[in-house]
């Protein structure tokens, strides 16, 4: 077998770059400029901009003129099999739209798994595909392990700024006055349809990040699992958090990471969250 991974940059990885993994770029247009993240555009010139501008940014779906054609180079390079892992179908519409190419490469056998979440715990479920395949685990052990872990992986997200959710649909100004009137910090969560929806909402930030910890506390009682700390441009709050994990006995690694164009336009700046995603031992 010689396997491919196919991403897009909504991904956050934590690994070098490897011949047989590919990113497709998803474009941001702030303004009347279109950038590419980690191209043309940094994650804090993207918080800058954003800040500055009278919309919110508009992020379009990956190319999928430039999956074909990486397809085609495999195809051509006696690739043997691919899985494609993108951002949440419930976010995008990327994930139905290239299903029909499956079956379109003769000699390949391809999988578009829909990852339902995107940023941190899509890397970590990416990183694990390409460690068993090192390891010499078969395709079909690769996607079953694979739809397990996309069966526990998500995300809760305490986001700051509520005015920015009424400027993404997400809520009606009338609740946004009187949010911020009450000091309201809603938790925001990826559903198991991998839609972003509200969770709780906790009066103050304070007791909104005690309760983050307990949602994590929760969420992890059962079994092991990779965990990042992600923000959305506060890296000092998000670090607090970490400390405050680490302080009520969390032990597992906790990378800081942030959360680019495509979620942040989402979100606003001063978001911060945790992505978890559980660990299978190998046998």
């Amino acid at each position: 077998m010689k396997l491919a991974v196919i991403t897009d940059s909504s991904v956050v990885l934590q690994i070098a770059e490897r011949e047989n993994l590919f990113v497709l770029d998803i474009p941001v247009t702030i303004g009347e400029e279109t950038y590419i993240e980690g191209k043309n555009l940094s994650v804090e010139e993207f918080y800058q901009k954003m800040a500055a501008a009278s919309e919110l940014p508009k992020t379009s779906q990956p190319s999928l003129s430039e999956l074909v054609e990486i397809l085609g180079r495999l195809q051509k390079d006696n690739y043997t099999h691919v899985i494609g892992l993108f951002l949440s179908s419930g976010i995008s519409g990327f994930y139905q739209n290239i299903q029909y190419l499956k079956d379109e490469f003769e000699g390949m056998t391809i999988a578009f798994p829909d990852s339902k979440i995107t940023s941190a715990p899509l890397g970590m479920m990416v990183e694990n595909i390409l460690k068993r395949y090192d390891a010499g685990r078969s395709f079909e052990e690769i996607l079953a392990k694979l739809n397990q872990e996309i069966s526990g992986t998500t995300a809760f997200i305490m986001v700051d700024d509520l005015g920015h959710l009424v400027k993404g649909g997400r809520l009606s100004n009338g609740a946004a006055l009187l949010g911020n009137l009450l000091s309201i910090k809603p938790i925001l969560y990826f559903t198991d349809e991998g839609k972003i929806e509200v969770y709780e909402k906790v009066r103050t930030e304070k007791k909104a990040v005690k309760r983050l910890l307990e949602i994590l506390q929760e969420q992890t009682q059962n079994g092991r699992y990779q965990i990042a700390v992600i923000h959305a441009n506060v890296p000092e709050k998000a670090k607090e958090f970490k400390r405050l994990l680490q302080e009520n006995g969390m032990t597992y690694e906790l990378p800081l990471v942030s959360f680019g164009s495509i979620i942040g336009t989402h979100l606003g700046e001063g978001a911060i969250a945790f992505g978890i995603s559980p660990i299978f031992d190998e046998e």
